[in-house]
């Protein structure tokens, strides 16, 4: 069965009733807050087909009505405006992100940012090396027998490396290398430099191709190798305020489920460029996230996606307020990485 427009205005009445108060919604408590145009009965009615099509719920006799997962992803999809970030929520989000000082920086000010505004668990992936393009390539001599081997990605991630040399290696050959390496690999995704990483050996000279292949293997190690993808959490003691409980009335599924990273990183990663993902209760395949909600994002320079980030709160949550926060903050995050 279908909703009509009025029956929708009273599950968005419901659920925005139920997001600020806690409390069960009644019929007569809708008609007092919100212009509905129409009696108490008609909304006792449309309730009736609302909770019978599954979109409310009665949790005890003579109570109102609260919305079920159902209901939340209804109003979700029938969103029709984006609740738009404040002025004063903008200039905050521009104030605390503006001093970032490096990619740590910029992921932890994000993620402290994300719980702030939302008042939810917030977490943020740091930029993928899986994603990333080499910017430049930097050798730098530790002694004469080792260098120290830099990476810095077009995200700001900085990989740093040992390399042991056959043999001394001379300024003017450090200085060689640098410039081969850097005019094979910058501007190259890494997913795509193990071939070059090969043609810089095949194609150098004789005399320096100990010092290449010493420095090729450790150059297959820092660009192919995935480092282990690292998330920032933020906003944990926001649980405490309810809402996420399981059906035994504890916390302790939702604290596991936000100590796995690996869940952390199904739950906010693979997103499609400018797209906000909403996972409503059991719409979430990890049972013990089955009583909480994630509004997620990905981020990244221009049309590139790097990492996500996101939040998991109640399925009782403010969702067209979050949504836009998690937009603007994502949006935020991808303007200063195109930035540097």
């Amino acid at each position: 069965m279908s909703l009509d427009d009025r029956k929708l205005e009273v599950l968005r009445a419901i659920v925005e009733d139920y997001v600020e108060t806690q409390e069960p919604v009644g019929s007569k408590a809708l008609v007092d807050r919100h212009k509905l145009g129409v009696s108490p009965a008609t909304v006792r009615n449309d309730m009736a087909v609302l909770e019978e099509e599954g979109y409310i719920r009665q949790p005890h006799t003579s109570a109102g009505r609260v919305p079920t997962d159902a209901g939340y992803r209804l109003f979700v999809d029938r969103l029709t405006k984006i609740k738009p970030l404040s002025p004063a929520e903008r200039r905050a989000i521009e104030r605390f992100m503006v001093g970032a000082v490096d990619l740590d920086d910029v992921v932890h000010r994000t993620v402290r940012l994300l719980a702030q505004l939302t008042r939810q668990v917030a977490v943020v992936q740091y930029p993928s090396l899986s994603r990333s393009a080499v910017r430049h390539l930097e050798l730098v001599p530790i002694s004469t027998t080792r260098l120290m081997l830099v990476m810095i990605t077009d995200t700001g991630r900085v990989e740093q490396r040992l390399v042991e040399m056959p043999g001394p290696v001379a300024d003017g050959e450090v200085w060689e290398l640098r410039l081969r390496v850097n005019e094979k690999l910058a501007g190259q995704k890494l997913a795509d430099t193990p071939s070059l990483v090969q043609k810089l050996v095949e194609e150098c000279a004789i005399e320096r191709r100990a010092a290449m292949t010493c420095l090729a293997s450790v150059l297959l190690e820092t660009l192919v190798e995935r480092s282990e993808e690292r998330l920032a959490l933020a906003g944990m003691p926001n649980l405490t305020r309810g809402g996420v409980l399981d059906f035994q009335g504890t916390l302790r599924p939702v604290l596991e489920a936000l100590e796995e990273e690996v869940i952390l990183l199904k739950l906010i990663g693979d997103l499609e460029p400018r797209t906000t993902r909403v996972l409503i209760g059991d719409e979430n395949q990890i049972d013990n996230l089955r009583s909480a909600s994630v509004v997620s994002s990905g981020y990244g320079p221009g049309a590139t996606i790097v990492g996500g980030l996101g939040v998991v709160g109640p399925t009782r949550m403010d969702y067209p307020g979050t949504i836009a926060t998690v937009r603007a903050v994502a949006r935020y995050v991808g303007d200063l990485l195109a930035q540097n």
